[in-house]
């Protein structure tokens, strides 16, 4: 099969059909044998039934009902382990990407060899002031943390190659992120493309403006995983270290203070080098056991599905 299409979707009653249609153009003018994912992440329009009804008619559609609302990234999750396709378009379900960007997507995955092609939204028709500087902000923030120099990480149109979506692993609100996932995975051919954009033809945003606040605090947890997920004795060990050798210091100083240089000075207990010796050294212990905590985790866990499954269409 050449082509998986994962569409994630939330209440998209009114785009479900002309989506398809617009798809399914695209894919038999271009002859690409391909299967059409929808992800319903608790749906409580009659999106689902529409699905339902599109499957019944066309073979090439399939489908997974999420029991609730649990997230974009379980959304595409759940799609990527049903692809099977040699490459793994995703888009959104409410016409703003353009299905017919998937053939030169397809073309530089398969013949220019490239891991992840990522869609750049130049010309945006979103509101300025609530999406785009605010993702202008995200991108920049996730160009210097991730290194890769991609315009748009967010952009829901993106093409992979299959071995990619199989061992990347999108969990909690991951899904700006993926290019980030894929490069720590090893995949290292990744670039982006200019794709069209297209205002909003039915409904409303499904995002609000804690995704911002969100996108902040997953930014931050990426960068710690990439760099110390794999090894958390290092980050926690050497804070560890730099505090116990703090409070080491003061205590030695107090110790030879007392000792040797104002020996009927105060109290130890009533100068303030004290608390912070003491201080300094309790926190140094609690990161080590942070990272020891963190490497027996690490050591011990097991992946956990993070979303229930309503029903299935294969």
């Amino acid at each position: 099969m050449n082509i998986s299409v994962v569409i994630p979707l939330l209440n998209e009653e009114e785009s479900l059909k002309e989506l398809y249609d617009w798809i399914a153009n695209v894919m038999r003018s271009n002859r690409f044998s391909y299967e059409l994912i929808f992800i319903d992440d608790g749906s409580t329009d009659a999106s689902w039934p529409l699905i339902q009804s599109l499957s019944e008619k066309h073979e090439e559609v399939k489908a997974i009902r999420f029991l609730k609302n649990y997230g974009k990234s379980q959304a595409l999750h759940a799609g990527f382990e049903m692809a099977q396709g040699d490459v793994v378009i995703t888009m959104d379900a409410d016409l703003q990407d353009n299905p017919e960007e998937i053939p030169e997507l397809y073309s530089m995955i398969t013949e220019e060899g490239y891991d992840l092609i990522s869609g750049w939204k130049k010309k945006r028709y979103d509101s300025v002031i609530s999406k785009n500087l605010p993702s202008k902000l995200f991108n920049w923030a996730a160009r210097r943390t991730s290194g890769l120099k991609l315009h748009d990480f967010n952009c829901g149109l993106k093409a992979y190659k299959r071995d990619v979506v199989k061992n990347i692993d999108v969990h909690g609100e991951m899904h700006r992120y993926i290019p980030v996932l894929a490069k720590n995975a090893g995949f290292s051919k990744i670039d982006e493309k200019v794709v069209k954009h297209q205002a909003r033809k039915y409904g409303k945003t499904k995002f609000g403006a804690e995704r911002f606040v969100n996108g902040f605090l997953d930014l931050i947890t990426i960068w710690f995983l990439s760099r110390f997920g794999k090894r958390p004795m290092h980050f926690f060990g050497l804070l560890g270290t730099l505090m116990l050798l703090i409070g080491f210091l003061f205590s030695l100083y107090l110790g030879i203070d007392k000792l040797f240089i104002d020996t009927s000075g105060r109290l130890i207990t009533q100068r303030p080098e004290f608390f912070i010796a003491l201080t300094t050294m309790l926190m140094g212990t609690q990161f080590f056991l942070a990272g020891f905590i963190g490497e027996i985790i690490l050591r011990t866990k097991r992946e956990r599905q993070n979303y229930r499954i309503s029903e299935r269409i294969d």
